[in-house]
């Protein structure tokens, strides 16, 4: 899940968030598929910030701060190799 928001981040961020992916773990998720995870990007005037949520797991870290929001196919880039880490991780959490 990816959302974008259009100022500073907020705590209710955080909490609305997890309200989409526990909808999508619910009626979404396929049994052989891992948790879903959410992406917060945030920008206000002044900065830009990411923001990842990893759904039943304490806290939410920031992925990585930018003060310029970069060209498309660099967040592109970005993302893939994010999801790719997060899919390592998940394998070498389940012993595979």
């Amino acid at each position: 899940m990816i959302e974008l928001k259009l100022d500073s981040f907020r705590p209710e961020y955080k909490g609305q968030m997890e309200l989409y992916l526990r909808w999508l773990a619910k009626y979404e998720q396929e049994p052989d598929e891992a948790p879903p995870l959410g992406i917060i990007l945030c920008a206000d005037k002044k900065h830009e910030q990411i923001e990842l949520l990893e759904l039943d797991k304490s806290g939410i870290h920031v992925a990585e701060y930018l003060t310029v929001l970069p060209p498309r196919e660099v967040l592109q880039a970005k993302l893939h190799q994010s999801i790719q880490q997060a899919r390592q991780r998940l394998e070498q959490q389940n012993g595979g």
